[in-house]
């Protein structure tokens, strides 16, 4: 391990705790509004709008499959993804780990919805000038944020590395 102590682990856990209990809130706060209105449509402004889909696939609904058998071995695969990314966590130097710790705390979120729900329920919607990105939840959000921290951080040790 990399010099890794309680404090630090006590400290990624709840980051990912954190990630985990503010998406399920979030996503439980958008149940709730269809369960009590029957559907989520709001209108935000006229860039963000809140309208609930069932992803299947993976993130922002990217290989979505009707097939259970599908469905499993991604779900399958993506536990494993996991089990690497908390290896990378221990293994990568101090701030490379809260990327891989965004990433993952916005996994399980989904992670335990595919489990739970069968599929993620999506509900962020951005458009500009009625160009519509993928719609996505807040783990959709760390996910993506850890990934491009990550490049960032790869593009500047490579920069660092080729200067010496």
């Amino acid at each position: 391990m990399n010099n890794f102590t309680l404090k630090k682990i006590i400290i990624h856990i709840l980051i990912i705790l954190f990630i985990f209990l503010l998406d399920r809130f979030s996503k439980i706060y958008i149940l709730n509004i269809v369960e009590t209105v029957g559907e989520v449509d709001i209108y935000i402004n006229s860039i963000l709008h809140l309208i609930l889909i069932w992803n299947t696939g993976i993130g922002f609904g990217l290989f979505s499959f009707d097939q259970s058998y599908a469905y499993n071995f991604i779900t399958i695969l993506i536990i494993l993804i996991n089990i690497v990314i908390i290896y990378l966590i221990f293994k990568s130097q101090k701030i490379v780990s809260y990327f891989y710790t965004f990433i993952l705390g916005g996994s399980l979120g989904n992670l335990f919805d595919r489990i739970y729900y069968s599929a993620v329920p999506d509900f962020i919607d951005l458009n500009y000038k009625g160009y519509h990105w993928f719609i996505f939840n807040v783990a959709d959000i760390f996910i993506t944020l850890g990934i491009i921290c990550l490049i960032f951080a790869e593009l500047l040790n490579y920069k660092k590395t080729n200067e010496n």
